[in-house]
């Protein structure tokens, strides 16, 4: 018998991971939602922590993915532009967040023909409580999103102390919200996306 060790990963990977923008794969923060008539500048465009590496191992792993936004389609545009091709837009639809369609309609097309192990990221409330609305997992991202709404360098000119009191009042706000998870950024979703594929394995459900 093998060791507890040895077992292979929980048989129900994941089938779609689906991702906002602004403050979360780019524009760490989410300022270009405060100035959504300007461009956006370089700093917003640059992808955040983790999420070129997260995109890659998701790539490898063969699962769809795919990010929405609310900005105006040029600022999306032009936002998106650090992330690889392969990774596109979700359809606009006429109904804004919070209303669940936009997430469904991400994953048409995906096409994915089911909810099941369908994943939403987000540092935005109204698009996590989007997520939630169409019966998605959920991750909200405390540091990174619009909670907290701070460039890398603010972030980084904070004391720890400083950083730990935002964080959790972001993460407050975030679990109010009812998502299954909170992480600071997407250097920490491995982790978190194999946890959701465990509790899924047990039979859990969003």
């Amino acid at each position: 018998m093998p060791h507890a060790d040895a077992i292979a990963q929980p048989a129900r990977p994941l089938t779609a991971v689906l991702f906002g923008l602004s403050g979360c794969l780019v524009d760490f923060g989410a300022r270009t939602r405060r100035q959504a008539t300007l461009p956006p500048s370089p700093e917003q465009a640059l992808a955040t922590p983790g999420a070129l590496d997260t995109l890659h191992h998701l790539q490898q792993r063969g699962i769809p993915c795919a990010w929405l936004e609310q900005l105006p389609p040029a600022s999306s545009r032009h936002l998106a532009a650090t992330l690889p091709e392969w990774i596109q837009p979700a359809p606009a639809v006429p109904s804004p967040w919070p209303a669940p369609d936009a997430c469904w309609q991400a994953l048409m097309a995906l096409e994915v023909s089911r909810l099941d192990g369908c994943v939403l990221v987000s540092g935005e409330p109204q698009l996590l409580q989007s997520g939630l609305n169409a019966g998605l997992w959920t991750i909200g991202l405390a540091s990174c999103g619009s909670l907290c709404g701070m460039t890398p360098g603010e972030w980084q000119a904070l004391s720890q102390h400083e950083r730990e009191l935002k964080r959790g009042k972001a993460t407050m706000q975030l679990f109010g919200l009812g998502v299954h998870s909170v992480i600071d950024h997407l250097g920490d979703l491995g982790t978190c996306l194999a946890d959701i594929e465990l509790r899924r394995f047990k039979g859990e459900k969003p």
